[in-house]
């Protein structure tokens, strides 16, 4: 069964803000709830927690291919519409790159507009036939295989939640863009059970700017159910 974003964002609202903490992270009272919605991927995102720093990159990998059905239920991408809207009426630049372009919605609607390169650790051939018009590219979020400012515009959705070095990954990020860097994340409390695979979380948008910092009259911090954040580079 596939659900929107933006019933997911109101599920995740319940749960964060009026189930209480002792509930919110007790195994026995979410296991039911895990177990009903993540089925066979139930015990990997129960334990997800307990050892996700202390496992390789390989291994890390391994878990996010296996549990690939469950972290689907959301359909084609993880973007709710406002968020959507808000950057494809912010992307002024002939060159973008879509950081975790994950099923490559987002990166093939920049297309109709823009030279677009969509980057994630997994490409596969079906996604290359899908969309055409995008140049993939396989690659880490916190090793990304682009020289210093080759893009005009660098986007990066429901990625950085995911990272376990969130410095090195931002800094990837701003080392590639030469122009504006675009960044969106789950607006979450961190509990040890969720429905997600989450390393980072964003509850406030003091959150964001310890995280990826604030000069003003270039940063713009927008909640649209998620967070969206933009820094203006030049």
């Amino acid at each position: 069964m596939k659900v929107s974003r933006g019933f997911s964002i109101r599920v995740q609202y319940f749960l964060d803000e009026w189930v209480p903490p002792r509930i919110r992270d007790s195994r026995l009272l979410m296991g039911l709830p895990m177990k009903l919605v993540m089925k066979d991927s139930a015990d990997d995102f129960m334990n997800f927690k307990n050892w996700v720093w202390e496992k390789d990159d390989k291994e890390f990998g391994n878990l996010y291919k296996r549990t690939l059905s469950a972290q689907e239920l959301q359909g084609e991408t993880d973007l709710n519409d406002k968020c959507l809207k808000e950057i494809l009426a912010n992307v002024k630049g002939k060159k973008v790159l879509d950081v975790g372009c994950g099923r490559g919605l987002l990166a093939n609607k920049l297309a109709k507009n823009n030279t677009v390169t969509g980057c994630d650790i997994v490409i596969s051939k079906s996604l290359k036939d899908r969309y055409p018009k995008v140049s993939f590219k396989q690659g880490n979020i916190e090793k990304l295989p682009f020289k210093d400012g080759s893009f005009d515009v660098v986007i990066t959705t429901h990625t950085l939640e995911h990272v376990r070095n969130l410095n090195l990954a931002y800094k990837e990020i701003k080392r590639v863009a030469k122009d504006k860097i675009i960044i969106v994340v789950p607006r979450q409390r961190p509990y040890k059970y969720t429905f997600s695979l989450h390393t980072q979380f964003f509850p406030y948008n003091w959150s964001l700017l310890n995280s990826f910092g604030f000069i003003k009259g270039k940063t713009t911090i927008k909640n649209l159910g998620d967070w969206y954040y933009s820094l203006e580079l030049n």
